[in-house]
């Protein structure tokens, strides 16, 4: 692990760019990095990171590994738990700061994400501000704890349970650059993601 690396990446992120320069940065640095180090790194004054950085993971080819999804979803549920309970400072479990990942799945993940990065940060800032603020950011919670429920059933079934983690994907996202009408595209997602869900389980 190494903490000198938190100096070198934003301490807020502001878009997925900053994300992704986060995880650059770490990739470089170690054969392996630990979600302790990330989390320590990206600093605890915005929840957006928090859900974007899982839900990306899953999208990405290392989500395919069994397991990987369902464990991601823990995450994003412990979470999203924090923000709907209004805690300031996130905590983490020791298994979840001690998890680590390949160097080279990250550098795999920011190469594919790159380009959509640059695409998404372009579209999306600050509309509607007050749908990302207030109660809107419990709302958000709730459905991104839903969300990770769905992904362990779904994980049985081949690229599934990218539906729910898409949706808290885009809901970090929102949050994150505070861009309200993102929120109502997340929220429109998610609703997709549970019919799917209802009609692969049900």
């Amino acid at each position: 692990m190494s903490a000198v690396v938190a100096t070198t990446v934003p301490s807020r992120p502001e878009s997925i760019g900053d994300l992704l320069d986060c995880f650059e940065a770490f990739a470089r640095k170690d054969d392996r990095v630990a979600m302790g180090d990330l989390i320590d790194a990206i600093g605890t004054r915005s929840y957006g990171p928090f859900l974007i950085i899982p839900a990306l993971i899953e999208l990405s080819p290392v989500g395919g590994v069994p397991g990987v999804p369902t464990v991601l979803a823990a995450i994003v549920a412990l979470f999203a738990a924090q923000m709907l309970w209004g805690r300031r400072r996130l905590w983490v479990p020791g298994w979840v700061a001690q998890r680590t990942l390949a160097a080279r799945h990250l550098t795999r993940v920011v190469k594919a994400m790159r380009p959509v990065a640059r695409r998404l940060d372009q579209w999306f800032y600050g509309r509607l501000q007050a749908l990302t603020s207030g109660p809107w950011m419990r709302v958000a919670a709730v459905a991104c704890v839903g969300l990770a429920a769905l992904v362990p059933p779904l994980e049985l079934l081949p690229f599934a349970s990218s539906a729910p983690m898409g949706a808290i994907a885009l809901f970090g996202l929102a949050l994150m650059v505070r861009d309200g009408v993102l929120m109502i595209l997340a929220s429109a997602l998610a609703c997709g993601a549970v019919g799917l869900a209802v009609s692969l389980l049900v």
